[in-house]
């Protein structure tokens, strides 16, 4: 039998199940339903406002949730791996389930945390007499942010946690012999180690964050329209497929270039 015919039959699933349906979807973004040219989806799509709305939405709340995954996770990170406390191999046993959970559950527990009848508004009305509690912003991009933050979190403190148990507590001891102070530890001996990590671990959350459906939906933010929101209007409320397909189309082309830009920093990380 030669070489590599036992490659085939894999081969060959993975194309039917994830690259042939890929395919029509690109297909279909060629091919209007209204007629006309090839390209005339891409051009009402890029024309349309709705698009460049749910575009701009989309990456600012990718990378601020990014951003806010680095800070949180780096100082949750910091405080289990070098703060002694008891029950710290159990937190970090946790994040590695955490990474489990879906993500409209996370969005499921804030609701019933900070929603219109949750408990923070019914302790609020309850302690004061209001007719209503004061938090609703989790129905505005600020809650989606806050969902986001929360459940991507633990994805950049996995890979920092790793980088810490490699960490040669020699350097820190020392630092602090010679008079360090914890800030100035941190800054000049732990981030240099963990600044691969903190790359890898927000490239990754950077992705998924593009492409995060679940959150947006279960906070019922009305106003947060990103590009999987977008395709998931125009095909199922519109029955526009061809429109919805080159936004899923753009969504891919740059859901790939990110995952190139993960895969590079994490061969380096790992290096």
């Amino acid at each position: 039998m030669p070489r590599g015919v036992w490659a085939l039959p894999p081969v060959v699933v993975l194309a039917l199940v994830f690259l042939y349906p890929l395919a029509l979807v690109v297909q279909q973004s060629f091919s209007p339903e209204s007629g006309g040219g090839a390209f005339d989806a891409y051009a009402s799509v890029f024309a349309s406002q709705s698009f460049r709305e749910a575009l701009g939405t989309t990456v600012w709340l990718a990378v601020g949730a990014t951003v806010g995954c680095l800070v949180l996770g780096f100082a949750l990170a910091l405080v289990i791996a070098f703060v002694p406390f008891p029950g710290a191999r159990a937190v970090a046993k946790f994040i590695d389930v955490f990474l489990s959970f879906p993500s409209f559950l996370i969005t499921l527990a804030l609701l019933f945390v900070y929603g219109t009848v949750g408990m923070a508004n019914g302790l609020v009305t309850d302690l004061t007499g209001a007719a209503e509690g004061p938090f609703h912003f989790l129905t505005t991009p600020w809650g989606v942010l806050l969902a986001e933050i929360t459940y991507f979190t633990p994805f950049v403190m996995r890979p920092l946690l790793a980088a810490f148990s490699q960490l040669d507590t020699a350097q820190l001891e020392v630092a602090a012999g010679l008079g360090a102070r914890p800030a100035r530890i941190v800054r000049q001996v732990i981030l240099p180690e963990a600044l691969p990590a903190l790359a890898a671990g927000g490239s990754l959350v950077l992705v998924m964050c593009l492409n995060e459906f679940g959150i947006v939906l279960f906070t019922g933010a009305k106003d947060v329209t990103t590009l999987p929101m977008l395709i998931y209007g125009k095909a199922i409320l519109e029955s526009d497929y061809s429109a919805a397909c080159g936004v899923a189309v753009v969504n891919i082309a740059i859901s790939v270039g990110l995952f190139g830009l993960y895969r590079v920093v994490g061969k380096r990380a790992g290096a």
